[in-house]
This record gives structure tokens, sequence and C-alpha cells, in this order.
């Protein structure tokens, strides 16, 4: 009975030939990633990945706000569909979780409320003069990763190891909820047991962290933070997770979306300002990677390229463990050779700091 159950929380994934539909928001926290998928896939794997430039938002976030109706989502969905079907694709892939999510609903909600898909079908037809046909695969881009992990294994320059120990890294991985909370089936392990980025760990050598408040959400929650009232609920859900780790002594966080790793990474300068608190070793933060990144890292990638320079919480203390070599003086130049500007760091020195990861379990 449990191998029967454990069975229907696995996926199918397409071994090659995407359609790529990148993401609206993690482009201006982290740009470096998209970027870095299309390299590791294209280059690394010669994987055929078809980037398409008149793809739009899906507009997830105006929909889960409460701004943009259902139909007209549905609407738009249904456009991205007509046109990986116009470039002679089957297989959809989604950069962002919330529009993996929005991409599942809808698919769903078409195939329990057929006419929900045939009003689609007449709005898509009478706005655009298109037609389409519903992708023979879905997946988020962190699906494809973990499908190629092994491939990526076998390449790998720097494994997840702390090179001045020989021990593997200690990481926490976060799932975003619309990867795996709304339709758990669709997400590999569901929503309790999600081994997503846990199978990239293990497979790049290092050690996957458990703690009590690993599945409890990041804080973000659309209404939370756009309403400027309710941040503080965000924040607070946020410092319960990384309350929550900081005493297991995590190398690092990876997440597999954008929002989860925005406000992990953002939210630790925000509670070293505001209480002093800090969470990593040093008086630092706990560094949050983008899957991409990590991939990108084990690969041999250039720190900066990747784009770490972008995150509130240095990752020097990371590179050094994985003897990454980097040039500190081109952290903040951009291809240009101009400075782009450096964030505030999520450090506290002042006496009064509490650092939670120096607490003994």
């Amino acid at each position: 009975m449990k191998r029967s159950n454990w069975e229907e929380y696995q996926k199918s994934i397409a071994d090659d030939k995407y359609y790529y539909a990148r993401s609206c928001i993690r482009q201006n926290f982290f740009p470096g990633s998209e970027k870095a998928f299309l390299d590791i896939m294209q280059r690394d794997l010669g994987k055929e990945v078809f980037d398409d430039p008149l793809h739009t938002s899906c507009t997830g976030i105006g929909y889960h706000s409460d701004i943009v109706p259902l139909e007209t989502i549905m609407t738009v969905v249904a456009r991205q569909f007509a046109l990986m079907n116009e470039a002679g694709y089957e297989n959809f892939i989604s950069s962002c979780i919330t529009s993996f999510g929005i991409y599942t609903e809808l698919l769903s909600t078409w195939e329990e409320f057929p006419e929900t898909e045939e009003r689609t079908r007449e709005n898509l037809y009478k706005a655009t003069g298109r037609e389409f046909v519903k992708p023979k695969n879905l997946a988020h881009t962190s699906d494809i990763m973990f499908h190629h992990r092994h491939a990526i294994a076998e390449r790998m320059t720097r494994p997840l190891i702390n090179v001045n120990t020989g021990e593997p890294l200690r990481v926490v991985e976060h799932i975003g909820c619309h990867y795996a909370k709304i339709f758990p089936k669709k997400g590999i392990g569901g929503s309790e047991f999600p081994y997503v980025l846990a199978g990239m760990i293990e497979a790049w050598g290092g050690e996957v962290v458990d703690y009590p408040e690993r599945r409890h959400c990041c804080g973000f929650g659309f209404r939370n933070y756009l309403v400027q009232a309710n941040r503080g609920y965000s924040v607070a859900n946020s410092q319960k997770k990384l309350e929550s780790m900081a005493p297991y002594k995590p190398d690092f966080i990876v997440c597999n979306c954008p929002g989860c790793a925005m406000f992990l990474d953002k939210w630790q300068y925000t509670v070293a300002e505001m209480e002093g608190i800090t969470y990593g070793r040093g008086g630092r933060g706990i560094p949050v990677l983008t899957y991409e990144e990590m991939a990108g890292l084990v690969l041999g990638y250039d720190p900066w390229k990747l784009g770490m320079q972008m995150h509130q919480v240095d990752v020097e203390p990371l590179l050094d463990k994985m003897g990454v070599e980097y040039d500190p003086s081109a952290k903040y130049l951009g291809p240009n050779g101009k400075y782009i500007g450096k964030p505030e760091p999520a450090i506290v020195n002042h006496r009064s700091q509490r650092n939670l990861y120096s607490i003994k379990l």
C-alpha cells in the first residue's frame, strides 16, 4: 500500500524539446538564474529549449490578488499554449512556481468543467485569432533540473562538499507552496515529502537538513506582501522558519520558488535591522540560493555570472567552503564594467546582537 501511495506522487517528465516560459518577477530578483538554466540545459546537457520572446506573464500575481478575473487569465494561458503549438513544441516548462500552479490549476479546471475550456477557446479566437492544443507534458523547471540531476553530477567540478573538512554541506531545501501544496500529486513527492530539491542536493554530494518548520510557508502570500499593512505577517512567517532551522547550522538554503528565495534572503536583512538577530555564522545570515545557482556552482560557473551578487545575504562564506574561486573586486560590476550598486548586508556587528546559529540543540 505504501509503495502504491508513493507512486501516486511521482510524475512523468519529458527528456528534451522544451518550450520555456520565463517568470516575470524572478528576472528582477535573480536575473542570472534563468540564463543559467538555459546555459546548463543547452550548452552543458545539449537539450533543446525554446526561449520564446512572444510569451507574456501568466498574470498569476494579479489573479491571486483578485485583480485579474478567472476568464482573463484562462485566455492568457491559452495564448501561451497556442504560442507553444505554433513553435512546434508540446512540452511546456515554467520558470515560476506561481505560473506552474496557474497552468496546473487551469488544466485541471478545464478537465473538470469542460464548458470553461470552450469559453476560453472562444475568447482566445476572438482576441487573437489563435487556437491551442494543451501540452503533452507540463513541468516546472526545477522538475527538469531534477530529471537531469545525474547527468549534471557526471559533469560537476565542485560537489556540495566543504573543502576544509571533507564533509557534505548541510543544505535546507524549501519548496514553494504553489509547487506542491495546491495540487500535491503534480509535484515530485507531494506536499509532505517533496523530493525535487532534496534529490538534487543528494545527487551533488550534499546533506539534506531536516528541521521542525521544514514545510512551513515562507510567508510571501500575495495579499500579505502587496498590502503594506500585512507585511508583518509575511516577515513573521519567514522568521519562524529561520529560527527553526538556525540551530541545525545549515550552510545554505535552496528554493525552487522565486518569491520564497527572495523573502528568505531579504527578510534576514530586515530581521537583522529590526531585532539585531542573525541566523548564520559570524553574525551573518544564511545564504539563500536558487536551484539554478546551486547547479551552476557545482558545474564550475562563475558566481557573479550566475548573478549571486544580487543576494542580500553575502554568499562568500559558502563559496569559500566549496573552494570556489572568485574575484571580490568584480562582484558589483555589470557586463560593461560599470558599478551596479551594493545591497545592504544582512550582518549585525553591534554588541547586542543575537546569533541563533550558536544555539545548541
